[in-house]
């Protein structure tokens, strides 16, 4: 059994997640001359920025010099449906060139032109061709070249650390518990300042495209009992394809490179589908329109035997379909020995990304915390109510740096550690508290969240449905007590299950409590009750815990967007030459 007792680690700068954005803020602080420390569960090298594929944005107009930082704004504003947090999509569109040719020349070795200058497509939703990319690895690229330059500045990074709680005094965050996942020793980690890079939510979905233990809310969890804020909870968005079978990888991304590429879409009739939900771009629509389609075409009852649809890229030679896909041509061979070059995929949409998250300053990335700043997918803000492609990648390494600049001032400003014996304690009588026989596993409860959230909060919600949902929420809340954790036995991986249950369950609390108050439907949330858009709804809805332990929300105005980059946005029109243009 776990011991009452740590070791302590003191550092000026504590990053709670080894992926992108969490590694180029250590990068940030350790260049302004502070000690730094990263930690997180998984294997740096398998974190899950290695999924992301299609690239990253920049206005370099290296291709389509009529390109700007500004039209990069007015589409990441449209494609968010203009609920973004308008001052933080100036600061990526106007930040992300110079990151981007910063990592460039740190290893991550993006296509280049004839002209040595980085090499730029089209993405769904983009005016002009703005997306870097490094084949269909840019996502491991990027991370890679982040740790080789990490290494080189001798930042030490600590894989498998489960943080269960941020230490709090008096309203200010000194640090965090964690417990190593494989032999449960727990370390105290002091810090002057601590960021939050611990990802999203999307795992708490059935079909997911995340992996088992990532992005299960964990870091919701831990804004959210520090005091944090959390924003646009309910805009999730879901890729319209991933895999239906086998059951234990359903979710899996097949990246939308396959519809780039020329894939088409067929339901189980062989109706070509699209051409009725968008006869003008048809398979290379937004993701969000795509998603719908497919959800709708499975729902009314023209999908495969196995709850899909048919993507279908075998008319292309195979030659092609090598060069362009290698990665989709190995994973269906590899899980399904399926040759994509003579045989359709089944698909199906999939909870991607959380474009939600917790309200930060767009400058600084605080928090309300002081002391703690985040960064990466668990911020909100940015995407508003579909994240523009390629934007992801850009929001990492932008607001990375900037956390990690802003943590960096505040470490040189103050005059000494906050430590907190009480604060300590607690921590460890939770750990504790959860180590004890039981009646329950936590493993299939976190099976049942994610069925119960795919049913009743999934790609398309209503008020009867989202109130069941919480019902049926509630229920496993109440089994929590009765779950069995017996680490001396079993591993501490029973420790990291219940934790991430907790986590998962507050999250998709959240979730649809936003998801309720937003009646009607925008971007990622479509309501069958609410299916218009209302302009009069121009708001976030935010939630936190009261003194209770209670979420509670309230409504946050829009910011007015500056005339000069409102005339852009007016300015833009939809999109009407489609020839190589590849998607979100």
């Amino acid at each position: 059994m776990l011991k009452n007792n740590h070791q302590s680690q003191i550092s000026n700068v504590l990053v709670i997640g080894s992926g992108g954005a969490g590694l180029r803020a250590a990068i940030e602080a350790k260049q302004a001359g502070l000690m730094v420390t990263i930690i997180g569960k998984r294997k740096k090298e398998d974190v899950h920025t290695v999924l992301a594929a299609g690239g990253i944005n920049a206005a370099f107009g290296n291709v389509d010099c009529d390109d700007s930082w500004e039209q990069h704004f007015a589409d990441t504003i449209i494609e968010g449906y203009g609920i973004s947090e308008s001052k933080t999509v100036e600061i990526m569109a106007k930040e992300s060139p110079s990151l981007v040719q910063e990592i460039d020349e740190w290893g991550a070795n993006f296509q280049k032109l004839a002209n040595g200058k980085i090499d730029q497509r089209f993405f769904g939703a983009h005016t002009y061709r703005r997306t870097c990319y490094s084949g269909d690895y840019t996502g491991r690229s990027i991370l890679f070249a982040l740790i080789k330059k990490a290494n080189e500045l001798q930042i030490p990074i600590q894989d498998y650390q489960y943080v269960s709680e941020l230490l709090i005094e008096n309203g200010t965050c000194f640090g965090a518990m964690a417990f190593d996942i494989r032999n449960g020793q727990r370390t105290v980690f002091i810090a002057d300042s601590v960021i939050l890079a611990a990802g999203g939510h999307t795992r708490i979905w059935r079909k997911s495209s995340s992996r088992r233990n990532e992005n299960t809310g964990d870091g919701f969890y831990l804004g959210l009992k520090a005091g944090c804020t959390l924003t646009d909870m309910e805009m999730v968005q879901f890729h319209p394809t991933g895999m239906v079978v086998p059951e234990e990888i359903a979710g899996t991304l097949v990246t939308e490179a396959v519809r780039g590429e020329g894939g088409r879409l067929f339901n189980n009739n062989g109706e070509r589908f699209m051409e009725k939900y968008d006869s003008k771009r048809m398979e290379l629509s937004a993701r969000d329109k795509v998603a719908m389609a497919n959800y709708t075409e499975i729902i009314e009852g023209r999908g495969t035997e196995n709850g899909g649809v048919l993507l279908d890229i075998s008319y292309e030679d195979k030659s092609k379909i090598v060069e362009k896909l290698p990665r989709m041509y190995r994973q269906f061979l590899d899980t399904l020995m399926i040759d994509i070059s003579k045989t359709p995929m089944e698909v199906s949409p999939t909870a991607h990304y959380s474009m939600g998250g917790i309200v930060v300053d767009p400058i600084t990335h605080s928090t309300n915390i002081e002391g703690l700043y985040a960064a990466g997918e668990i911020t909100g803000g940015l995407h508003g109510a579909n994240r523009l492609g390629g934007n992801s990648l850009a929001e990492i390494l932008v607001f990375g740096k900037r956390a990690g600049a802003a943590a960096s001032e505040r470490s040189n400003e103050i005059t000494h550690q906050i430590r907190s014996k009480e604060s300590i304690k607690n921590a460890h009588d939770k750990l504790d508290s959860l180590i004890k026989n039981g009646s329950e596993v936590a493993r299939p409860l976190q099976r049942k969240l994610r069925d119960i959230m795919w049913e009743y909060c999934g790609v398309v919600r209503d008020e009867s449905k989202l109130k069941e949902g919480l019902k049926k929420i509630n229920s496993i809340k109440n089994i929590i007590p009765e779950i069995d954790v017996r680490p001396d036995s079993e591993g501490y991986e029973d420790l990291v299950l219940i934790l991430d249950l907790e986590a998962s369950l507050l999250s998709a609390e959240a979730t649809i409590l936003s998801a309720l108050q937003r009646k009607e439907s925008r971007g990622a949330h479509q309501r069958s009750d609410y299916e218009d858009t209302d302009n009069n709804i121009n708001v976030n809805y935010r939630v936190r815990l009261n003194e209770n332990n209670d979420l509670v929300y309230d409504i946050h105005d829009i910011e007015k967007i500056p005339n000069n980059l409102q005339s852009i946005i007016d300015k833009t029109s939809d999109i009407k030459n489609l020839e190589g243009r590849l998607l979100e």
